[in-house]
Protein backbone atom coordinates (compact mmCIF):
# COMPACT_ATOMS: atom_id res chain seq x y z
CA UNK A 1 0.00 0.00 0.00
CA UNK A 2 1.25 3.61 -0.89
CA UNK A 3 2.46 5.61 1.74
CA UNK A 4 3.30 9.30 2.32
CA UNK A 5 6.29 10.04 4.33
CA UNK A 6 4.53 10.90 7.54
CA UNK A 7 3.27 7.85 7.76
CA UNK A 8 6.18 5.72 6.92
CA UNK A 9 8.19 7.69 10.03
CA UNK A 10 5.46 7.26 11.90
CA UNK A 11 5.12 3.26 11.49
CA UNK A 12 9.07 2.73 12.00
CA UNK A 13 8.23 4.45 15.18
CA UNK A 14 5.26 4.16 16.80
CA UNK A 15 5.60 1.70 19.95
CA UNK A 16 1.69 0.99 21.17
CA UNK A 17 -1.42 2.78 21.53
CA UNK A 18 -1.96 4.03 24.77
CA UNK A 19 -5.17 3.30 27.05
CA UNK A 20 -5.83 7.26 26.44
CA UNK A 21 -6.32 6.28 22.76
CA UNK A 22 -3.12 8.09 21.80
CA UNK A 23 0.26 6.62 20.50
CA UNK A 24 3.63 6.44 22.33
CA UNK A 25 5.89 7.50 19.96
CA UNK A 26 9.55 6.44 20.05
CA UNK A 27 12.05 9.74 19.82
CA UNK A 28 14.87 9.04 17.42
CA UNK A 29 16.74 12.46 18.12
CA UNK A 30 16.19 14.82 21.37
CA UNK A 31 17.54 18.38 21.37
CA UNK A 32 17.74 20.78 24.18
CA UNK A 33 18.60 24.02 25.01
CA UNK A 34 18.60 26.24 28.38
CA UNK A 35 15.37 27.39 28.26
CA UNK A 36 12.83 24.55 28.40
CA UNK A 37 15.12 22.09 29.39
CA UNK A 38 15.72 22.70 33.05
CA UNK A 39 12.70 22.69 34.54
CA UNK A 40 12.40 19.15 32.87
CA UNK A 41 15.79 17.87 34.93
CA UNK A 42 14.06 19.17 37.99
CA UNK A 43 10.65 17.00 37.18
CA UNK A 44 13.25 13.85 36.70
CA UNK A 45 15.17 15.17 39.78
CA UNK A 46 12.06 15.36 41.92
CA UNK A 47 11.01 11.83 40.30
CA UNK A 48 14.26 10.01 40.99
CA UNK A 49 14.32 9.35 37.44
CA UNK A 50 17.80 9.51 34.93
CA UNK A 51 18.14 10.13 31.23
CA UNK A 52 16.87 6.68 29.39
CA UNK A 53 19.07 7.27 26.44
CA UNK A 54 21.84 10.05 26.77
CA UNK A 55 23.56 9.27 23.54
CA UNK A 56 20.15 10.56 21.52
CA UNK A 57 19.78 14.17 23.32
CA UNK A 58 22.26 16.96 22.28
CA UNK A 59 22.06 20.30 24.12
CA UNK A 60 23.14 23.64 22.82
CA UNK A 61 22.87 27.01 24.18
CA UNK A 62 21.01 29.97 22.14
CA UNK A 63 17.82 31.64 23.35
CA UNK A 64 19.40 33.52 26.40
CA UNK A 65 23.12 33.67 25.14
CA UNK A 66 24.94 37.69 24.35
CA UNK A 67 25.38 38.45 20.93
CA UNK A 68 27.77 40.93 21.70
CA UNK A 69 30.16 39.74 25.11
CA UNK A 70 29.73 36.51 25.70
CA UNK A 71 32.08 35.92 28.43
CA UNK A 72 31.39 34.43 32.05
CA UNK A 73 29.71 34.62 34.00
CA UNK A 74 27.01 36.16 31.99
CA UNK A 75 25.83 39.91 32.99
CA UNK A 76 22.41 38.67 33.29
CA UNK A 77 22.38 36.65 36.57
CA UNK A 78 19.71 34.79 35.53
CA UNK A 79 21.05 33.65 32.30
CA UNK A 80 24.68 32.97 33.81
CA UNK A 81 22.07 30.78 36.19
CA UNK A 82 20.25 28.64 33.10
CA UNK A 83 23.48 28.02 31.34
CA UNK A 84 25.18 26.88 34.83
CA UNK A 85 22.05 24.22 35.51
CA UNK A 86 21.95 23.28 31.41
CA UNK A 87 25.99 22.64 31.99
CA UNK A 88 25.44 20.87 35.36
CA UNK A 89 22.31 18.72 33.87
CA UNK A 90 24.38 17.17 30.59
CA UNK A 91 27.49 16.87 32.79
CA UNK A 92 25.66 14.58 35.15
CA UNK A 93 23.53 13.08 32.99
CA UNK A 94 26.36 12.27 30.02
CA UNK A 95 24.84 14.37 27.42
CA UNK A 96 27.23 16.08 24.69
CA UNK A 97 26.82 19.86 25.20
CA UNK A 98 27.99 22.08 22.43
CA UNK A 99 29.20 24.87 24.70
CA UNK A 100 30.41 28.86 23.37
CA UNK A 101 33.62 28.78 22.26
CA UNK A 102 33.46 25.04 21.56
CA UNK A 103 33.29 25.44 17.92
CA UNK A 104 29.63 24.22 17.41
CA UNK A 105 28.00 26.41 19.56
CA UNK A 106 24.59 28.37 17.89
CA UNK A 107 20.87 28.07 17.79
CA UNK A 108 19.42 24.67 17.39
CA UNK A 109 17.34 24.26 14.79
CA UNK A 110 21.05 25.52 12.66
CA UNK A 111 23.62 23.51 14.46
CA UNK A 112 21.91 20.05 14.34
CA UNK A 113 21.38 19.79 10.59
CA UNK A 114 25.35 21.16 9.97
CA UNK A 115 26.52 18.43 12.13
CA UNK A 116 24.82 15.86 10.36
CA UNK A 117 22.60 14.77 13.42
CA UNK A 118 19.20 15.76 11.39
CA UNK A 119 18.82 12.90 9.06
CA UNK A 120 15.97 11.35 6.84
CA UNK A 121 13.34 9.03 8.22
CA UNK A 122 13.46 10.40 12.05
CA UNK A 123 11.42 11.62 14.78
CA UNK A 124 12.93 14.41 16.25
CA UNK A 125 11.61 16.58 19.16
CA UNK A 126 13.14 19.67 21.01
CA UNK A 127 11.48 22.29 23.39
CA UNK A 128 11.28 24.99 20.94
CA UNK A 129 8.13 25.89 18.62
CA UNK A 130 10.75 25.66 15.39
CA UNK A 131 11.64 21.80 15.28
CA UNK A 132 9.54 21.59 12.52
CA UNK A 133 12.41 22.93 10.57
CA UNK A 134 14.20 19.76 10.21
CA UNK A 135 11.55 18.19 8.31
CA UNK A 136 13.35 19.66 5.66
CA UNK A 137 15.96 16.65 5.58
CA UNK A 138 12.29 14.66 5.60
CA UNK A 139 11.95 13.80 9.67
CA UNK A 140 8.84 13.72 11.57
CA UNK A 141 9.98 17.01 14.08
CA UNK A 142 8.25 18.16 16.59
CA UNK A 143 8.00 21.75 18.77
CA UNK A 144 7.50 20.20 22.77
CA UNK A 145 6.73 22.07 25.94
CA UNK A 146 8.42 21.11 28.89
CA UNK A 147 6.40 18.38 30.38
CA UNK A 148 7.17 16.52 27.27
CA UNK A 149 10.57 17.38 27.44
CA UNK A 150 10.32 15.59 30.43
CA UNK A 151 8.69 12.43 29.09
CA UNK A 152 11.40 12.13 26.59
CA UNK A 153 14.30 12.45 28.70
CA UNK A 154 12.67 9.61 30.91
CA UNK A 155 11.84 7.21 28.54
CA UNK A 156 12.48 8.68 24.78
CA UNK A 157 9.22 8.82 24.14
CA UNK A 158 6.21 10.86 23.85
CA UNK A 159 2.25 10.45 23.93
CA UNK A 160 0.19 11.94 20.20
CA UNK A 161 -2.10 11.74 18.51
CA UNK A 162 -1.52 11.20 14.50
CA UNK A 163 -1.56 14.10 12.21
CA UNK A 164 -3.59 14.56 8.72
CA UNK A 165 -1.41 15.21 6.34
CA UNK A 166 -1.80 18.02 3.53
CA UNK A 167 0.52 18.47 0.27
CA UNK A 168 1.25 21.51 -0.53
CA UNK A 169 2.81 21.44 -4.54
CA UNK A 170 4.36 25.21 -5.54
CA UNK A 171 4.92 24.92 -9.34
CA UNK A 172 6.41 26.72 -11.99
CA UNK A 173 9.78 29.11 -11.41
CA UNK A 174 10.05 31.84 -8.76
CA UNK A 175 10.81 35.21 -9.70
CA UNK A 176 14.22 37.16 -9.05
CA UNK A 177 14.17 38.67 -5.85
CA UNK A 178 11.55 36.02 -4.73
CA UNK A 179 13.07 33.98 -1.70
CA UNK A 180 11.88 31.01 -0.03
CA UNK A 181 10.72 33.37 3.02
CA UNK A 182 8.77 34.93 0.80
CA UNK A 183 7.03 31.49 -0.09
CA UNK A 184 6.41 30.43 3.29
CA UNK A 185 5.00 33.92 4.28
CA UNK A 186 2.87 33.57 0.99
CA UNK A 187 1.28 30.44 1.97
CA UNK A 188 0.83 31.41 5.72
CA UNK A 189 -1.00 34.24 3.99
CA UNK A 190 -2.85 32.07 1.92
CA UNK A 191 -4.08 29.34 4.33
CA UNK A 192 -3.70 31.39 7.25
CA UNK A 193 -2.17 30.91 10.93
CA UNK A 194 -4.93 28.15 11.75
CA UNK A 195 -4.94 26.26 8.65
CA UNK A 196 -2.67 23.61 9.41
CA UNK A 197 -4.35 22.82 12.72
CA UNK A 198 -4.34 18.88 13.10
CA UNK A 199 -2.10 18.50 9.80
CA UNK A 200 1.32 17.79 9.00
CA UNK A 201 2.40 19.85 6.05
CA UNK A 202 4.10 17.98 3.21
CA UNK A 203 5.94 20.76 0.81
CA UNK A 204 6.41 19.31 -2.67
CA UNK A 205 6.20 21.07 -6.48
CA UNK A 206 9.19 21.89 -8.85
CA UNK A 207 9.84 24.58 -6.84
CA UNK A 208 10.54 23.03 -3.62
CA UNK A 209 12.20 20.64 -5.83
CA UNK A 210 14.72 22.91 -6.87
CA UNK A 211 15.47 24.66 -3.19
CA UNK A 212 18.77 24.05 -1.62
CA UNK A 213 18.51 22.81 1.74
CA UNK A 214 19.08 25.67 3.74
CA UNK A 215 16.09 27.30 1.72
CA UNK A 216 13.71 24.21 2.58
CA UNK A 217 14.86 24.71 6.35
CA UNK A 218 13.29 28.25 5.88
CA UNK A 219 10.08 27.26 4.42
CA UNK A 220 9.62 24.07 7.15
CA UNK A 221 10.88 26.42 9.91
CA UNK A 222 7.85 28.46 9.66
CA UNK A 223 5.49 25.19 9.23
CA UNK A 224 4.32 26.18 12.78
CA UNK A 225 3.21 29.45 12.35
CA UNK A 226 0.60 28.13 9.68
CA UNK A 227 -0.82 25.96 13.11
CA UNK A 228 0.64 22.66 11.36
CA UNK A 229 2.18 20.50 13.70
CA UNK A 230 5.22 19.54 11.64
CA UNK A 231 6.29 20.35 7.79
CA UNK A 232 8.61 18.41 5.84
CA UNK A 233 10.01 17.75 2.35
CA UNK A 234 10.79 14.42 0.95
CA UNK A 235 14.21 13.20 0.88
CA UNK A 236 16.40 13.71 -2.66
CA UNK A 237 19.62 13.78 -4.14
CA UNK A 238 19.59 17.43 -2.99
CA UNK A 239 19.61 16.12 0.41
CA UNK A 240 21.75 13.60 0.64
CA UNK A 241 24.40 15.67 -1.22
CA UNK A 242 23.99 18.06 1.71
CA UNK A 243 24.39 15.68 4.14
CA UNK A 244 27.65 13.85 2.88
CA UNK A 245 30.51 14.30 4.78
CA UNK A 246 29.13 16.37 7.40
CA UNK A 247 30.46 15.45 10.92
CA UNK A 248 27.99 13.04 12.38
CA UNK A 249 27.18 11.18 9.32
CA UNK A 250 28.69 7.69 8.03
CA UNK A 251 31.34 7.67 5.46
CA UNK A 252 31.74 5.38 2.14
CA UNK A 253 29.87 2.09 2.21
CA UNK A 254 28.11 3.30 5.22
CA UNK A 255 26.83 6.14 3.81
CA UNK A 256 25.94 4.94 0.74
CA UNK A 257 23.81 2.27 3.00
CA UNK A 258 22.29 5.29 4.59
CA UNK A 259 21.35 6.70 1.42
CA UNK A 260 19.37 3.83 0.14
CA UNK A 261 17.46 3.62 3.98
CA UNK A 262 16.60 7.50 3.57
CA UNK A 263 15.68 7.20 -0.24
CA UNK A 264 12.91 4.95 1.21
CA UNK A 265 11.30 7.68 3.82
CA UNK A 266 10.34 9.33 0.41
CA UNK A 267 6.64 9.50 -0.42
CA UNK A 268 5.23 7.51 -2.77
CA UNK A 269 4.28 8.63 -6.34
CA UNK A 270 0.67 7.69 -5.22
CA UNK A 271 0.28 8.09 -1.71
CA UNK A 272 -2.81 9.76 -0.55
CA UNK A 273 -3.20 12.74 1.55
CA UNK A 274 -5.96 14.13 3.24
CA UNK A 275 -5.70 17.90 1.99
CA UNK A 276 -3.89 19.09 -1.34
CA UNK A 277 -3.21 22.97 -1.76
CA UNK A 278 -1.50 23.65 -5.14
CA UNK A 279 0.23 27.19 -5.13
CA UNK A 280 1.32 28.91 -8.60
CA UNK A 281 5.26 30.37 -8.12
CA UNK A 282 4.61 33.00 -10.44
CA UNK A 283 1.76 34.34 -8.00
CA UNK A 284 4.65 35.22 -5.27
CA UNK A 285 6.20 38.34 -4.76
CA UNK A 286 8.24 39.77 -1.99
CA UNK A 287 5.82 39.06 1.33
CA UNK A 288 5.83 41.14 4.56
CA UNK A 289 4.44 41.13 7.39
CA UNK A 290 2.08 44.52 8.22
CA UNK A 291 0.43 43.28 11.25
CA UNK A 292 0.95 40.70 14.33
CA UNK A 293 0.70 37.44 13.15
CA UNK A 294 2.71 35.70 10.14
CA UNK A 295 -0.77 35.50 8.24
CA UNK A 296 -1.31 39.21 8.15
CA UNK A 297 0.86 39.97 5.24
CA UNK A 298 0.87 41.45 2.04
CA UNK A 299 3.43 41.68 -0.61
CA UNK A 300 5.59 44.63 -1.35
CA UNK A 301 3.44 45.73 -3.86
CA UNK A 302 -0.20 45.87 -2.10
CA UNK A 303 -2.02 48.36 0.25
CA UNK A 304 -2.61 48.15 4.06
CA UNK A 305 -5.66 46.12 3.72
CA UNK A 306 -8.97 47.96 5.01
CA UNK A 307 -10.72 46.35 8.15
CA UNK A 308 -14.23 48.02 6.88
CA UNK A 309 -14.03 45.39 3.98
CA UNK A 310 -14.46 42.71 6.24
CA UNK A 311 -16.93 41.49 9.41
CA UNK A 312 -16.83 39.83 12.40
CA UNK A 313 -13.70 39.27 14.22
CA UNK A 314 -11.73 39.82 11.48
CA UNK A 315 -12.66 43.12 11.44
CA UNK A 316 -11.44 43.25 14.47
CA UNK A 317 -8.49 41.81 14.26
CA UNK A 318 -7.21 43.90 11.35
CA UNK A 319 -8.28 47.00 13.46
CA UNK A 320 -6.31 46.12 16.78
CA UNK A 321 -3.35 44.96 14.80
CA UNK A 322 -3.15 48.31 12.61
CA UNK A 323 -3.74 50.02 15.76
CA UNK A 324 -0.78 48.82 17.31
CA UNK A 325 1.54 48.89 14.37
CA UNK A 326 0.48 52.40 13.69
CA UNK A 327 -0.28 51.77 9.91
CA UNK A 328 -3.03 53.68 8.01
CA UNK A 329 -5.40 52.07 6.09
CA UNK A 330 -4.79 51.75 2.03
CA UNK A 331 -1.55 53.08 2.48
CA UNK A 332 0.99 51.47 0.73
CA UNK A 333 3.49 49.19 3.06
CA UNK A 334 6.47 49.95 1.06
CA UNK A 335 7.87 53.43 2.44
CA UNK A 336 6.81 52.64 5.67
CA UNK A 337 9.99 54.18 8.23
CA UNK A 338 12.56 51.85 9.75
CA UNK A 339 14.06 52.35 12.99
CA UNK A 340 16.05 48.68 13.10
CA UNK A 341 17.09 45.91 10.65
CA UNK A 342 17.95 42.20 12.04
CA UNK A 343 19.59 39.48 9.83
CA UNK A 344 19.47 36.24 11.83
CA UNK A 345 17.20 33.70 14.07
CA UNK A 346 17.09 30.01 12.77
CA UNK A 347 14.79 30.93 10.14
CA UNK A 348 17.54 32.78 7.86
CA UNK A 349 20.45 33.37 9.94
CA UNK A 350 22.61 30.21 7.72
CA UNK A 351 25.94 30.47 5.55
CA UNK A 352 24.18 31.15 2.71
CA UNK A 353 21.27 34.05 4.12
CA UNK A 354 24.41 36.41 4.37
CA UNK A 355 26.28 35.09 1.16
CA UNK A 356 22.75 36.45 -0.75
CA UNK A 357 23.04 39.67 0.99
CA UNK A 358 26.52 40.26 0.66
CA UNK A 359 26.28 39.86 -3.16
CA UNK A 360 24.13 42.47 -3.35
CA UNK A 361 25.14 44.67 0.12
CA UNK A 362 28.72 45.01 -1.19
CA UNK A 363 29.72 48.76 -1.71
CA UNK A 364 26.61 50.05 -0.21
CA UNK A 365 25.49 51.62 3.33
CA UNK A 366 22.98 51.43 5.80
CA UNK A 367 21.38 54.60 6.43
CA UNK A 368 22.93 56.44 9.62
CA UNK A 369 19.04 56.78 11.52
CA UNK A 370 18.64 52.26 11.05
CA UNK A 371 20.04 50.73 13.82
CA UNK A 372 21.57 47.18 12.10
CA UNK A 373 22.82 43.88 13.30
CA UNK A 374 23.54 40.49 11.47
CA UNK A 375 24.07 37.67 13.69
CA UNK A 376 25.37 34.50 12.53
CA UNK A 377 23.04 31.12 13.43
CA UNK A 378 26.19 29.05 14.39
CA UNK A 379 30.29 29.54 15.20
CA UNK A 380 30.54 27.52 12.29
CA UNK A 381 28.54 30.21 10.31
CA UNK A 382 30.16 32.54 11.54
CA UNK A 383 33.93 30.81 10.84
CA UNK A 384 32.56 30.32 7.65
CA UNK A 385 31.37 33.52 6.63
CA UNK A 386 34.63 35.56 8.20
CA UNK A 387 36.61 33.20 6.36
CA UNK A 388 34.43 34.32 2.77
CA UNK A 389 35.72 37.78 4.55
CA UNK A 390 31.43 38.60 4.45
CA UNK A 391 31.59 39.96 7.86
CA UNK A 392 33.79 42.50 6.32
CA UNK A 393 31.14 43.50 3.75
CA UNK A 394 28.26 43.51 6.23
CA UNK A 395 30.74 46.17 8.32
CA UNK A 396 31.76 48.18 5.53
CA UNK A 397 27.73 48.65 4.68
CA UNK A 398 27.21 49.87 8.67
CA UNK A 399 26.00 46.12 9.91
CA UNK A 400 27.18 44.93 13.43
CA UNK A 401 28.67 41.58 13.15
CA UNK A 402 27.92 39.72 16.65
CA UNK A 403 28.39 36.34 17.99
CA UNK A 404 25.91 33.60 17.23
CA UNK A 405 22.30 33.35 18.76
CA UNK A 406 18.74 33.67 18.52
CA UNK A 407 19.53 37.52 19.67
CA UNK A 408 16.67 39.72 18.45
CA UNK A 409 14.36 37.36 17.09
CA UNK A 410 12.69 37.20 20.70
CA UNK A 411 14.67 39.23 22.84
CA UNK A 412 15.36 36.64 25.74
CA UNK A 413 19.12 38.06 25.50
CA UNK A 414 20.42 42.32 25.43
CA UNK A 415 19.45 42.45 21.80
CA UNK A 416 15.59 44.06 22.43
CA UNK A 417 13.92 47.01 20.65
CA UNK A 418 13.53 50.30 22.37
CA UNK A 419 10.55 51.63 22.99
CA UNK A 420 8.27 51.50 19.45
CA UNK A 421 10.89 50.76 17.59
CA UNK A 422 9.88 49.10 13.64
CA UNK A 423 12.33 46.35 12.94
CA UNK A 424 12.62 44.87 9.89
CA UNK A 425 13.67 41.15 11.00
CA UNK A 426 14.20 37.83 8.86
CA UNK A 427 12.99 35.95 12.15
CA UNK A 428 9.79 33.83 12.03
CA UNK A 429 7.20 35.73 14.65
CA UNK A 430 5.91 39.52 14.73
CA UNK A 431 3.99 38.72 17.70
CA UNK A 432 3.14 42.03 20.05
CA UNK A 433 6.23 42.12 22.39
CA UNK A 434 8.28 39.41 20.50
CA UNK A 435 11.57 41.92 20.44
CA UNK A 436 11.53 42.85 23.63
CA UNK A 437 9.49 45.99 24.15
CA UNK A 438 5.93 45.65 24.73
CA UNK A 439 5.57 48.74 22.18
CA UNK A 440 8.22 47.55 19.79
CA UNK A 441 7.08 46.90 16.10
CA UNK A 442 7.91 43.94 14.12
CA UNK A 443 7.83 43.59 10.16
CA UNK A 444 8.73 40.11 8.69
CA UNK A 445 10.58 39.74 5.40
CA UNK A 446 13.25 38.17 3.69
CA UNK A 447 17.20 38.87 4.20
CA UNK A 448 16.96 40.69 0.49
CA UNK A 449 13.99 42.67 1.61
CA UNK A 450 15.94 43.06 5.31
CA UNK A 451 19.32 44.77 3.32
CA UNK A 452 16.81 46.99 1.29
CA UNK A 453 15.25 48.28 3.91
CA UNK A 454 18.47 48.66 6.20
CA UNK A 455 19.65 51.19 3.17
CA UNK A 456 16.63 53.18 2.56
CA UNK A 457 15.75 53.56 5.94
CA UNK A 458 12.24 52.34 5.08
CA UNK A 459 10.41 49.41 3.97
CA UNK A 460 11.65 48.83 0.30
CA UNK A 461 11.70 46.03 -2.73
CA UNK A 462 14.75 44.91 -2.82
CA UNK A 463 14.39 43.90 -6.67
CA UNK A 464 14.42 47.60 -7.31
CA UNK A 465 17.32 48.55 -4.38
CA UNK A 466 19.12 46.00 -5.90
CA UNK A 467 18.32 45.76 -9.71
CA UNK A 468 17.33 42.16 -9.59
CA UNK A 469 14.73 42.16 -12.20
CA UNK A 470 11.75 43.85 -13.51
CA UNK A 471 9.19 44.51 -10.95
CA UNK A 472 6.09 43.24 -12.82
Amino acid sequence: MAKNLYQKVWDDHVVRQLDSGQYQLFIALHLIHEVTSPQAFGMLKDKGLGVAYPGRTFATVDHIIPTDDQSRPLADDMAERMIQVLVEATTQNKIEFFAPQSGSQGIVHVVSPELGLTQPGMTICCGDSHTSTHGAFGCIALGIGTSQVRDVLASQTIAMDPLKVRRIRIEGELSRGVTAKDVILHIIRTLGVNGGVGFAYEYAGSVIENMTMEERMTVCNMSIEGGARCGYVSPDETTFEFLKGRERVPEGDAFDSEVKKWRSYASDADAQYDDEVIIEAAKIKPTITWGVTPAQAISIEEVIPDPDLVQGLEKNLISDALDYMKLEVNQPIKGTKVDVAFLGSCTNGRLSDFEQVAAVLKGRKVLPSVRAIAVPGSEKVDKAAREKNLHLVFEEAGFEWRKPGCSMCLAMNPDKLIGDELCASSSNRNFIGRQGSPTGRTILMSPLMVAAAAIEGKVADAREVFGLGEVQ
